[in-house]
């Protein structure tokens, strides 16, 4: 059985890079590995707000109730992990940034330039505005069609990943998306989050194997 399981990825992983969707130095899985820094944080509904801050026109703070009824979106992406693993055609459902700004829920001001991730634990993940803004960025709460495992980063989590035949995207690295999500900060400079701190490439190009600074 494990030789079947074997076979059956490498012809996966043959199958990927052929079509142009498997990066340099990924490997194909059919798991989904769970890697993050620390505990899980417990979730507290009563307690629990999701903020908007920073470059914006007015401060946004939503509680999970009325997050939960914010017009939502599904998006199938690849996920490739800078741990090396690529997992094919996940299916997540969630809250496009975009959508709370043509919701009027959001008013950026014209100076705001990158998206700051906050976290749970002060953990942060930083991006660019037009990556955030992307079909390819979601705040996401469920994960295929079920919601979000704690390990994984229920409520809430930032999803990054490639959407296949969009070359008009940057694609980037999963840990560009933060699990445990409380806020988004836009701002006009660049803040390096908690992992580009550690040493990893700020530009997180997976194309490029921009794995470490």
């Amino acid at each position: 059985m494990e030789n079947e399981k074997s076979l059956d990825r490498q012809e996966l992983q043959a199958h990927m890079r052929q079509a142009g969707r498997l990066p340099p130095g990924q490997v194909a899985t059919d798991k989904f590995p769970v890697l993050h820094y620390g505990a899980i944080p417990p979730f507290d509904e009563d307690a629990w707000n999701f903020r908007v801050t920073g470059a914006v026109e007015k401060l946004l703070t939503l509680s999970w109730t009325e997050f939960q009824q914010l017009p939502r979106s599904s998006v199938r992406m690849d996920l490739h992990c800078v741990t090396r693993w690529s997992k094919f055609d996940t299916l997540w459902e969630g809250v496009r940034v975009r959508t709370l700004i043509d919701e009027g829920l959001i008013t950026l001001k014209p100076q705001a330039r990158f998206v700051i991730q906050h976290a749970e634990r002060d953990f942060t993940a930083n991006l660019p505005l037009e990556i955030v803004l992307s079909d390819n960025f979601l705040l996401a709460t469920h994960y295929d069609g079920q919601p979000l495992t704690p390990e994984h980063g229920y409520p809430l989590r930032g999803v990054v990943g490639a959407i296949p035949g969009r070359k008009d995207l940057k694609d980037v690295y999963f840990w560009k998306g933060a699990k445990w999500l409380r806020s988004l900060e836009f701002s006009e400079s660049d803040h390096k989050g908690f992992w580009e701190m550690a040493g990893y490439h700020n530009d997180a190009d997976i194309w490029k194997e921009e794995r470490i600074a």
